[in-house]
């Protein structure tokens, strides 16, 4: 896995699970970031470097920059948002939705390895998961 893919998916389509998580962030924002999925079926876009700023400056008051960075965290660092990082065609995009620049080759190639841990840890999560003592043999 020294190579990054060559191949597109083309777009990563969100879920309803995708979804909640983005409705999380929007919550707590004083108006909603359209790189963020409304609804199951749209693509998961790639935040711009420094997005997070955009998204702190949109805080409602109440709400703490913990509690942003942790919702912003949950859906980054989530198998299907590397999986849509990782793709040769990838973009990032600014707090609006527009695609702003390619993925560098590195950020793709780190993107992809991330997506692979995760999907290894998911199967192996289940494979404990399978014993009734949750106890590998």
């Amino acid at each position: 896995m020294d190579e990054a893919w060559t191949v597109s998916r083309g777009p990563i389509a969100a879920t309803d699970f995708d979804v909640r998580k983005a409705e999380a962030i929007n919550a707590m924002l004083v108006r909603p970031a359209g790189v963020l999925p409304m609804k199951a079926g749209e693509p998961i876009r790639p935040f711009a470097l420094g997005l997070f700023n955009e998204l702190r400056a949109l805080l409602k008051p109440g709400y703490g920059v913990t509690s942003l960075r942790r919702a912003t965290a949950f859906y980054v660092y989530s198998k299907r948002y590397y999986f849509a990082s990782a793709q040769p065609d990838s973009m990032r995009h600014d707090i609006d939705g527009r695609a702003v620049e390619p993925l560098s080759p590195a950020d793709r190639l780190a993107a992809q390895r991330s997506f692979f841990k995760l999907k290894q840890n998911y199967a192996d999560d289940m494979e404990g998961a399978a014993t009734p003592d949750g106890q590998s043999d």
